[in-house]
Parts: C-alpha cells; sequence; structure tokens
C-alpha cells in the first residue's frame, strides 16, 4: 500500500479511533494472549503447547450449569418444551429488559452479597458484558480529556474499555506490596493533588472489589475512605464487582452497596455498580453485564445508551428461569466457592514447593505470583524479559505486572480456574523445571564469581593489576608464559 507525505493512508480518509493505538492490544497482556492462540495446548493434539494461564475463565463448575439445563428444558425456547414462548421472546425489543430478567438478577446479586444488600430491580440496566457496562459507565460520569483514578495494578481491559472510545483518562493511584496494595489515604491524596497540579478535571475513582489481578477483597475500612473522599471531593465512585460470587476465603465480601447503606450521610447518587455474570457463573460468551447506580440520570442515561449493546431476549429468558432457581444458585454458589478454593490451595501449595510464593488471597479466579527473586534486576525490562521466557520456553502464558501498571517490577497474574486438573499439573511441572534450571544456573554463576575471587587472592598482588604486566615481566621465564604453552 503507497505511503503519503509519510503519513498511512488510512490515516487521511479514517477517525483517530480507527488509527490509534487506544484500544491497548499492543501490550505484553494481549501478546500473551496470541501467543496461545499461535499454539495452543492440548493434551494429545499439541501437548508441548502454550498453556492458557492469562485468560481468568471460570470453567470449574460448568457442570452444574449444564446439568440444571438438562433438568429445565423449558427454560430455553429452542426445545421442545420451551418453543411455545418463542414468538414472544423473539418480537420482545424494550431496551429496559424483560422484567423477570432484572428481577432475578437483582435477587442473584443479593444473594452474592449474603443478603447484606438489596438492589431494585429497576436499576438494572443490561450492557454487552462488563466491557459494555464500563464504557457506559465512562460515558455517563466524564467528558473526553477528564480523569478517573484507579489503585495499581489495575486490570489492563480498562484502558480499553474505560477509556478508548469515551477519551476519559485513567490516572494511577500507585499502591504497593509493603502493604499489599492496600489504598491509603495518602496515596489517594497524592494521586488527587498530582492531577489537579496538571489542570485535569477528575471526576471519580474506578476500582476493582474483589481486585483483579491481586485476588484480595477490600476491607470495610477501605471502603469507607473511599466512600467519604469521593463525597468530600464531589465526585463519583465505581466499583466493579465482577468477582463478588468468587469469594471463597475469609475475610467474607463487603461490597460498596452494603457500606452506602450503613451510611446516612453519603450521596448516593455518586456510587455507581458495573456487575456481570462472566465470571460468577463463567459465562462469559452470554454477554451479561449490569450497570446498577444510584444515580436516576445516570440510570435514565445508561438506559438509553443500552441500545448499542443489549443482551440478547433469548439469554434473558434462559437466565431469568435460572436465576429464579433459589434452590440452584444457593447450591452453585456454594459448590463453586468450595472449588475455587481447593483449586487455588492445590495451585498455590505447588508453587510453594518450589519456592515462589503468592500475595495471600481470598477470591478471584487468579494468583498475584511473586518472581522478584529470579529478576537479573528490578526493572521492568528485566520482568519482560523473564516472561518471554515463561511464554517462549517454558510455554506458560502468564502476564506480567507491568500490563496491569504495576509500579514494582516482578510480579505477575497467574490464572489458576480456566483449565482441568491435569493441565494444571502439568503447568506446574513445567514450573517446578523451569525454576530449579533457573537455580541451577544461578548456583554456577555463584560459584564461578567464588572462583574467580579464590583466584585473585591467590595469585601475587604484581598480577592483578593489568598495568605491571610490562614486557620486562612477560619474559620467556614468565611464570604466566609457561602456564600459557
Amino acid at each position: 500500500m503507497r505511503i503519503y507525505g509519510g503519513e498511512h493512508p488510512n490515516q487521511q480518509i479514517l477517525s483517530r479511533i480507527a488509527t490509534n493505538d487506544g484500544h491497548g492490544e499492543n501490550s505484553s497482556y494481549f501478546d500473551g494472549w496470541k501467543a496461545y492462540e499461535n499454539d495452543p495446548f492440548h493434551l494429545t493434539g499439541n501437548p508441548k503447547g502454550v498453556i492458557q494461564m492469562g485468560l481468568a475463565e471460570n470453567q470449574l463448575s460448568l457442570d452444574l450449569i449444564q446439568d440444571w439445563l438438562k433438568k429445565n428444558p423449558q427454560a430455553s425456547i429452542c426445545t421442545g418444551e420451551g418453543v411455545s414462548e418463542f414468538e414472544a421472546i423473539a418480537n420482545f425489543q424494550d431496551y429496559h429488559g424483560l422484567p423477570a430478567f432484572r428481577k432475578a438478577i437483582a435477587q442473584f446479586m443479593e444473594k452474592v452479597r449474603g443478603g447484606r444488600a438489596r438492589f431494585d430491580p429497576d436499576r438494572i440496566v443490561m450492557s454487552g458484558g462488563a466491557t459494555g457496562a464500563q464504557e457506559t459507565i465512562a460515558f455517563c460520569l466524564a467528558d473526553p480529556g477528564e480523569a478517573f483514578l484507579i489503585p495499581t495494578p489495575y486490570y489492563p481491559g480498562f484502558d480499553r474499555d474505560f477509556r478508548w472510545r469515551t477519551g476519559v483518562q485513567l490516572l494511577p493511584i500507585h499502591c504497593h506490596s509493603s502493604n499489599k496494595f492496600k489504598i491509603t489515604q495518602a496515596a489517594l491524596e497524592t494521586a488527587y493533588r498530582k492531577a489537579r497540579n496538571s489542570h485535569v478535571r477528575v471526576k471519580g475513582i474506578l476500582v476493582t472489589n474483589p481486585s483483579n489481578p491481586l485476588g484480595t477483597t477490600m476491607d470495610r475500612e477501605t471502603l469507607r475512605t473511599l466512600v467519604s473522599f469521593v463525597n468530600e471531593k464531589r465526585m463519583h465512585l465505581v466499583c466493579d464487582e465482577i468477582f463478588s460470587g468468587t469469594v471463597f476465603d475469609k475475610p467474607r465480601y463487603v461490597s460498596v452497596s452494603e457500606v452506602i447503606e450503613d451510611d446516612p450521610y453519603c450521596d448516593r447518587d455518586l456510587i455507581h455498580i458495573a456487575y456481570s455474570l462472566s465470571k460468577d457463573l463463567g459465562v462469559p460468551g452470554f454477554r451479561v453485564g449490569v450497570i446498577y447506580s444510584y444515580n436516576d440520570a445516570v440510570v435514565s442515561c445508561a438506559r438509553k445508551m443500552s441500545s448499542f449493546g443489549l443482551v440478547s431476549t433469548q439469554t434473558q429468558h434462559l437466565l431469568a428461569s435460572m436465576l429464579g432457581d433459589e434452590e440452584f444458585t444457593t447450591s452453585f454458589l456454594a459448590t463453586s466457592r468450595t472449588r475455587l478454593c481447593r483449586r487455588r490451595r492445590v495451585f498455590t501449595e505447588g508453587l510453594k514447593r518450589v519456592g515462589i510464593h503468592c500475595l495471600d488471597g481470598n477470591a478471584g479466579l487468579f494468583c498475584w505470583m511473586d518472581l522478584r527473586p529470579l529478576l537479573k534486576e528490578a526493572t521492568v525490562e528485566a520482568e519482560l524479559r523473564l516472561w518471554r521466557v515463561i511464554i517462549n520456553d517454558v510455554k506458560l502464558n502468564i502476564s506480567p505486572g507491568s500490563s496491569f501498571h504495576c509500579s514494582e517490577p516482578g510480579w505477575f497474574r497467574v490464572c489458576f480456574a480456566n483449565m482441568d486438573d491435569t493441565a494444571m499439573q502439568i503447568a506446574l511441572s513445567r514450573i517446578k523445571k523451569f525454576v530449579y534450571r533457573e537455580n541451577d544456573a544461578a548456583v554456577q554463576a555463584k560459584n564461578k564469581r567464588r572462583w574467580d575471587d579464590a583466584l585473585r587472592l591467590s595469585l601475587p598482588r604484581r598480577f592483578e593489576d593489568p598495568t605491571i604486566m610490562t614486557p620486562h615481566l612477560m619474559s620467556p621465564h614468565s611464570p604466566l608464559v609457561q602456564a600459557a604453552t
């Protein structure tokens, strides 16, 4: 294709969105996915391929959903038992969504949070997955050039979901491993002040709870700090709670909705929640995202914008029936949490046996793995070099911390719930071989340094300085010449 005036022709005839890199696809996070797609592991078809450990999918309890579908064929309009509803469901176009679906979603959100918060079905707004939910919220709350603060490390997809088409900026609240990456009042104030000094208008804070990639939950005090901060500064708080149903260990999960119900002074117009069934149920292909706002104007605007990314009525109808089955959802959540807990325990114990530790976590589909001891130096470049070895040689797709905007090199997110037990054990065996190989190399390098040091000490001092090696010393009788011959 011809280049005109030093520019690619598409830059002349297409929009900035079509020609920029705002999607974020050119990052190591997505490069890992591409490496897997080019050489996917298969137990028999490609046993030496790349194992996908960079995708946060929950595949551990899909059998429970399959069993429910077999027992409830009437829930689908594509079966003989359910086809009588086909015409009504196929022609339903109200972007408010099926009333039964919104009611079932609200009930499920309450159950996930232990019944400690209430959700109004009339505030449930649909979107095409959590991606659509985040973008819609950004469109509703901020104009191009304005900003949201976000604690690091954070999910790389937010650079696409929240920023790409909206033009909204994401500015880091730097968090550190010294306090397990918790958000502090000081970090909030610093990030806010830096933005203001740069003449950037801050419209809110975006957080994930449970955290992606940390696999931890926020305590009540941290949430209170955030709620108080946004009320004081008159800006918004957006809580992404798409992993709320994956909390499998203590401390128990606390949602922002629970916190504001206990706070009579909170301005609820500033509080918004993004939710999805992709992680809690393990059905990302259904593309079910939810916007829940306590602000009437945001609900109204988001509902109008949802026309661009509605959930199909066929999916709504099916899920209304499934989520409306109280016995099933209670059993599903309990079993899913048990399986996630067991999988994480087995995986992290396997890592510990080779000296690898993870941040203590109680939620999510992943671990925040500490590979800092394997870095040659504490830099992003060293982290990426290690990551390339793990991708290309060890054949594991794990995600480097720098792709999550982590300020400390050497942390990696590794997903454990998107594979069966056999694949997980193979992944652990590959990690074991890699760590032993790296340790052997480190020992050899250390021994070489010791040998070099010992050799210098054993030589007469005059031979340590090359400037002393004059032609006179290098005579035919020199012991160095004799040693060399």
